[in-house]
Formats: structure tokens, sequence, C-alpha cells
């Protein structure tokens, strides 16, 4: 372990000098406060409208889906959805709690449920497309394979340094989603309760096992599977990285493959074998919030085992592949 220690150090220098964390933070900085108000415009035209009162704006938003239920132009998909906001709400009204309340923590809450699948892993994507071709294009390589270093200790070290900041990249988020949310919206927020435990049958939903969670408990939740999931995205992406020589075409093919398994996810409820591939996986956090799964069968363990595997596999096939191949040529 010891001297892994460097390798890992140097491999840190190498994601740090290449700048793409700084760009990420970047990113983040410029789009956050951009969501954010875009969310406060919304919430003062609602109060507007509803004069205040969050009740009467839930209520709007559950008799705006019953009635849609009713018209024929609506997919009979998009209606199981409806069917189990409706209950969501009416269980929320039931108990007094304005599920949307304005602060940085809701913020951050629904800023992590929109970007599990395909923001966070391109974020996660662009450090880890060219972990091993980048060095490949620059030549640099063929010198840190001539040291008396075994070959897997060389690519565990970049692993490890790529989880260390897939890590800091989900902690950088949370932290700027909420600093930033919270000067609009006020920083309060974290004992406020949140809802889970729905369970889908068919489009009925069972109240049996809900329960409630404060606001900072469902986050730590949701970034539990938020770091998963930019785990597995990075691990495919070192995989890509190590079969492909070209950093720009390391990175197009996980970028397609991302944005092809979010148009995916909204078309594959008739596709049952579609619930193996791994973009159809990534929206973990549905499960907390009792969101229909996109294909039926699909669940919380189903989708961890399922992300695993695959992230088990392309690991193997990464430390083969690089370990074997004559990669200096």
């Amino acid at each position: 372990m010891m001297n892994l220690i460097p390798l890992i150090k140097n491999e840190t220098i190498k994601i740090i000098k290449k700048k793409r964390f700084y760009v990420i933070l970047l990113i983040l900085l410029v789009l956050v406060p951009i969501f954010t108000y875009a969310q406060m415009r919304q919430a003062q035209n609602n109060r507007q409208k509803f004069e205040g009162d969050w009740r009467l704006e839930l209520q709007q938003a559950i008799t705006d889906n019953q009635n849609s239920l009713g018209s024929d132009r609506v997919p009979e998909e998009w209606k199981k959805y409806r069917r189990i906001y409706i209950e969501q709400m009416q269980y929320y009204l039931e108990h007094d709690i304005n599920p949307n309340e304005p602060n940085g923590v809701t913020f951050t809450r629904q800023f992590l449920d929109n970007s599990i699948s395909l923001f966070i892993p391109l974020l996660v994507t662009a450090v880890a497309s060219d972990i091993v071709s980048g060095e490949r294009t620059s030549g640099t390589i063929k010198m840190l394979l001539t040291r008396p270093v075994r070959r897997w200790k060389i690519l565990l070290s970049k692993l490890i340094a790529l989880v260390m900041f897939i890590s800091l990249i989900i902690v950088s988020t949370v932290i700027i989603c909420y600093l930033i949310s919270g000067a609009f919206f006020g920083y309060g927020g974290f004992n406020v309760p949140v809802f889970t435990g729905f369970l889908l049958f068919d489009s009925d939903v069972d109240m049996s096992t809900v329960h409630a969670v404060t606001s900072w408990q469902y986050i730590l939740m949701q970034c539990g599977l938020t770091w998963f999931v930019g785990v597995v995205v990075g691990v495919l992406a070192f995989m890509v990285s190590v079969l492909v020589r070209s950093t720009a075409a390391s990175i197009v093919t996980m970028m397609a493959a991302l944005i092809a398994g979010s148009i995916l996810t909204n078309m594959a409820a008739s596709w049952k074998s579609a619930k193996y591939l791994f973009m159809v996986n990534l929206q973990l956090t549905n499960y907390l919030s009792g969101t229909p799964a996109p294909i039926e069968g699909m669940n919380l363990p189903f989708s961890l085992v399922v992300l695993s595997l695959w992230a088990l596999a392309a690991l193997i096939i990464s430390f083969l592949v690089f370990t074997k191949q004559d990669i200096l040529n």
C-alpha cells in the first residue's frame, strides 16, 4: 500500500493540472444561480397566483392531474405517473406538509433528483474519460510504463484518484447548490420532513411503508446513491479510456451512451430487456421519492445489482487489457 501512495499523489496532481475539475466548478457556479433564479421566479408567480397558500397550490396541481386522466390525448404511461403523483401529493396535504417549501435544502434535494442520471455523470465523464487515453495522446504513458512498477498498480492508482475526484464532485455540487440557493431562499429547511417508502404496484401506491425522514437525512441518502452512480459511470468511462486511444473518442463514446440512455429511459416501457442496460438504471433517487421505474420489474436492489455488475465487468476488462496489451505501440 505504501508504494501506491506516491502513485496516487502523482495521478492526483495530473488531474489537477488538467484543470478539468476547475472547469466543473465553474460550470456549477454558472448554472446553479441560473436554475436558482428560475425557481425563485416560479415560486414568486405561484405565491402571487395562490396568495401565498401552498395548500391551494398543491390542490390545484392535484386537480389538474386528475382532469388530465380523462383525456384520450394523454398516453397511458403518463397517466400512471400522474395517478401516483396525485396519491403522493394528497398524502402530503393530509399531513399538512409542503413538499416544495422554498429553501436551500429543498433546492439541493430537487437538484440532485434532476441531475443524477445525466448532469452529474457528464461531469464525471469530463474527468474520467481521458485518464488513460490522455496519456497515450500526450505520450507520457511510455515514460510511466518504463518505471519498475507493476502495471496493475499504476492503473489502480489512477482508479483511486478518480474515485477521490468523483467524491469531490458530489460534495462540491451539494455545497454550491446549498450556498447559492440559500442566498435566495434562506438556509433553513434541514429538519423539514420528507416522505419516503412509497411502494408501487401497477398504478397503485402502497402507503403502508411510508415514513417521514428529515431533509438532511434524505439528502444524505441522495448523496450516497448519487456517489454510487458517479463511481459506476466513472469506472465505465475509465474502461473506455483504457480501450480507446483517442481522448476525444473516449469522451464522445461516454457522452453518447449517457444521452442515449436519457432518451431511452422515456421510451423503454415496452422493451423489457432494456432494464439490464446501465443507462436505464441511473435514476436511483426515484426509488426514494416513489417515482415509478421506467420498466416494470425494476426496483432499488435490482438497479444496484445491475450497476454493480456493469462496474465489475468494466474493472475486469480494464485491468486485463492494460496489463496484457502492448500499450507502448
